[in-house]
């Protein structure tokens, strides 16, 4: 069998069961587990899936520009992002994360909302200045161009200051046993941050970020005490976010 062939069928099983073992591989090819574990790194390093320990998972499909994603799943983001402004008590300090599905989470707060918001992402800022009575907290920091936010040490130690009701954030990878990712180093130490100084953090997930994993680890799924997913997500994708303990939001 050609290396092409034997990638085909990869990806093939990859998309049907969710993720791949090198040793599972290695004996239905009859080939060493190096064999296999070479094909995956050329596979990963394609951009075609994401390498663990052991296997691989599906990549998340969002890592394009911040223009190019803000167009992607338009109307799941919007429905999950209106779950999210319904969540919002007034008077509470609320963390929103950077990303599309943030951005659209302020489109949809009532004009009248009455909060603290706190956040890393200049994009959100602007979107609440034409809310009079949300006190509008900008952490500051190194942008980090492809999510719009701030990030770094001065970042870190302006989170150590704050305590908030809840966390809302956002990820590109959201799986049961790789936990939640992100496609950037510091952008997922400022996550965990974050998550550490609101008493619940929530994760706005469209379906494609969902069995998917990034480069970097934010933390385990039991980050997150809720994830908001489009009402549509297939229950195969939810069953397991339940059974790791994560209460699960249909939005």
């Amino acid at each position: 069998m050609l290396t092409s062939q034997r990638k085909k069928i990869i990806l093939e099983k990859l998309a049907q069961d969710g993720q791949v073992l090198a040793k599972q591989l290695s004996e239905m090819f009859g080939l060493s587990e190096d064999t296999l574990r070479r094909d995956l790194r050329e596979l990963d390093s394609e951009g075609l899936l994401q390498r663990v320990h052991g296997g691989a998972l599906p990549v998340s499909p969002a890592i394009g520009t911040f223009a190019e994603r803000n167009g992607q799943e338009s109307a799941a983001k919007r429905a999950i992002a209106k779950a999210a402004a319904a969540m919002i008590i007034p008077g509470q300090v609320v963390i929103i994360d950077g990303g599309t599905t943030s951005a659209e989470l302020v489109k949809q707060l009532p004009p009248t909302l009455e909060a603290t918001i706190v956040t890393h992402s200049p994009s959100v800022a602007v979107g609440l200045v034409e809310h009079p009575k949300v006190e509008v907290i900008l952490i500051g920091g190194r942008l980090y161009k492809h999510s719009i936010v701030s990030v770094g040490a001065a970042a870190v130690e302006a989170m150590s200051h704050i305590r908030a009701d809840i966390y809302f954030m956002g990820v590109t990878g959201v799986h049961p046993t790789a936990g939640l990712s992100t496609g950037d180093l510091e952008e997922a130490y400022i996550k965990r941050a974050l998550a550490a100084r609101a008493a619940e953090t929530v994760v706005l997930a469209s379906a494609a970020k969902l069995n998917a994993a990034s480069q970097y680890a934010i933390g385990d799924i039991t980050l997150a005490q809720s994830i908001i997913v489009e009402r549509a997500t297939d229950a195969a994708l939810i069953a397991p976010l339940e059974q790791a303990g994560v209460t699960v939001i249909k939005a």
